[in-house]
This record gives C-alpha cells, structure tokens and sequence, in this order.
C-alpha cells in the first residue's frame, strides 16, 4: 500500500502518539483549574495496542514517533513502551515531550531504553510566574531534570517555551541565556486556542516576531539557518555568536500547514490528522473487535485503511483567523501536545 500522502501532496512520516490524558500540572493555556475528570483507563490505549498502531503506521512510511499527553511520564513504566517502539521495524527514532517534573527519576531508564531526544516544557525560570502558569510549584525539580537528562547522556534536550501576550515577554531573555549556558536548544511556541478554559484570543498570542525582536535587541543578532527537515514545526535561528540554536513555532501568525507531515494519537485511540481537527478516526475499535470474526491479518489491513482515510480528509491549513475556523472540543492534554 503507498505511503501516507493526503491530497494536497503532504507525505506523513511523523506520529504523535499521547499515552495519558492525566497531568501533575495545571497548565492555564492547557487545562482547566479546577476538577479534572480524566479517562478511564480501560478505554486507554495499552502498550501493546500502541505498538500495534506504530507498526502499521510504520509501514506506511512513518519514521518517527514522538510520546506525548497530558504528561507521558505519569503513566507507568513509560520507558518500556519506549523500548518497544525503539523495536518496531521502520522507526527511525522515539522521542518525547515531558514537563520534566519526573525526569530526575525516570531520566536514566528512557535514555537506556533508546530515547533519542527530550523536549521540555519550560515557560519561566521565575518561581512565581512558573507557579501562576502550572499551578503547580516545581520549578526546582524541573531544573534539576534537565541536569539529570545531560549528565546521563542525552546529547538534544530541547526547552519548549509557550509565548503569550502580556505574561510571558519577560521570560524570554532569561530563558534564552539559559539555553545558551546549558547547551540546550530553546523553542518558542504561540499561544494555541487548545484551552480548556477556552479564553484564548488572537491578542493573546505573543508572535514568534514579537519574540525574537526581543531576544535581538536584548541578546544579540539571530541568523536564519535552512530547513534540513522540511516538516519540522519550528524556522530555526543560531545566534550570530554562534553558541546556541533558537526556533519559533509560529503555529498562529505564520502557520506551517503547507509542510505539515504528522498525524496524532489520542491517549484513548482515536487518530487525528491535524491538532486542531474536529473529526477522529477510531483506531481502537479495530484492535479491540473479536478475532473470531476475521482472519487475524485483517486487523492491519484496517488498520491501513483508516490510516489512509485519516489522512486524506486532511484540510489543507487548520485556519485559525479565518470565519471557517471551529474550535476542537478537545483541549490539547485531551489531544496531545
């Protein structure tokens, strides 16, 4: 069967694949303050049918999968799910999205099951505006994560940093200078309308623009670099000195729809073909039917198809700013990030 190629020539070699729709934070721009009521875990996922989805996915041309949630590193034994998927012929390379609040201790069994890379979620180095963002106070813990990941030999750690209007602006030298000290590679990522408490607005997004005339006029100058993987998110800067890479996801101000080449997951096995879509394809249904009924092969032939379907109904752009846009009811710890 062809590889994943939806109508507009987009070829998909990326999986996001969330594990849990459970998180030990708050995030504001992510989940609601209040009580949060989660899957069961019965209709999540198990390992097994992950990889299972992976494996179909895999022969079809996707090459890469990345873990994400809620915050993947709730979920039990995570690394061995990592080690699995390291296993499935195809893939390439298994990275993940954590908010580092459990990497000190779970940093050394993802690196020796085969994690290629680490992605951070880290929106202050000031504890009280870190405290306000997650509602959760743990900056300190994160921190030392980060310094676990490197010492036990993870070569790319990635800090992904949510840019929002008027919150976030002065956060953006300190985290940079950051970066630089610690050899990690920093991303700024637009505030999404993906809020459960749904109060995002267009002047609420802090522009990618917006942020890098700040890290200009108060770090130093940014030099554009080429695009070595097409579909990547983010448009990659180094600074002009030459210690350190800096990237912008301008999902809002400047959408990478054009080049998009992932699909996503659900923790509870529904498969996605844009962060914001409002229409799923259940993957879960086709593993959990009764092999009495069919061949035991036929489970992959469907699961191909779906597949395919998925990523044919893909849009050719999310279409935020326009009248056509409608909102996902799912927030993004529902979606995964």
């Amino acid at each position: 069967m062809n590889h994943l190629v939806d109508s507009f020539g987009r070829v998909h070699t990326d999986l996001r694949v969330s594990v849990t729709d459970r998180c030990n934070f708050r995030c504001t721009y992510c989940m609601p303050a209040g009580v949060v009521t989660f899957k069961p875990r019965e209709e999540l996922l198990s390992f097994e049918e992950i990889v299972g989805i992976v494996s179909v996915a895999a022969s079809l041309g996707v090459r890469t999968v990345r873990l994400t949630g809620g915050e993947p590193l709730v979920r039990k034994e995570i690394h061995r799910l990592v080690g699995m998927l390291v296993n499935v012929e195809g893939i390439d390379e298994v990275t993940l999205t954590t908010n580092g609040l459990l990497l000190e201790e779970q940093a050394s069994d993802l690196f020796h099951a085969g994690l290629s890379r680490l992605n951070v979620s880290l929106d202050s180095l000031d504890e009280k505006t870190f405290e306000s963002l997650a509602r959760f106070n743990g900056l300190q813990k994160v921190l030392r994560g980060i310094a676990t990941a490197q010492k036990i030999g993870f070569q790319t750690i990635r800090i992904n940093a949510v840019s929002i209007a008027n919150l976030t602006e002065r956060e953006v030298v300190p985290l940079a200078r950051f970066a630089r000290q610690q050899g990690l590679t920093l991303r700024f990522i637009e505030f999404m309308p993906l809020d459960a408490s749904e109060e995002w607005t267009a002047d609420s997004v802090l522009t990618g623009e917006q942020v890098r005339k700040i890290l200009v006029d108060s770090v130093g100058p940014l030099v554009q670099q080429k695009q070595i993987d097409p579909g990547q998110p983010a448009i990659d800067y180094r600074w002009a000195d030459g210690i350190g890479v800096v990237g912008f996801v301008d999902s809002v101000s400047n959408a990478f729809c054009d080049r998009c080449d992932r699909l996503r997951l659900t923790a509870d096995g529904q498969l996605r073909n844009c962060l914001f879509s409002t229409v799923e394809w259940d993957a879960r249904q086709i593993l959990r039917k009764t092999f009495d009924e069919r061949e035991p092969s036929d489970w992959k032939k469907e699961m191909a198809l779906l597949l395919h379907d998925c990523v044919t109904a893909k849009a050719r752009a999310h279409g935020i700013g326009t009248e056509e846009f409608e909102r996902p009811e799912r927030a993004m710890y529902q979606i995964g990030g």
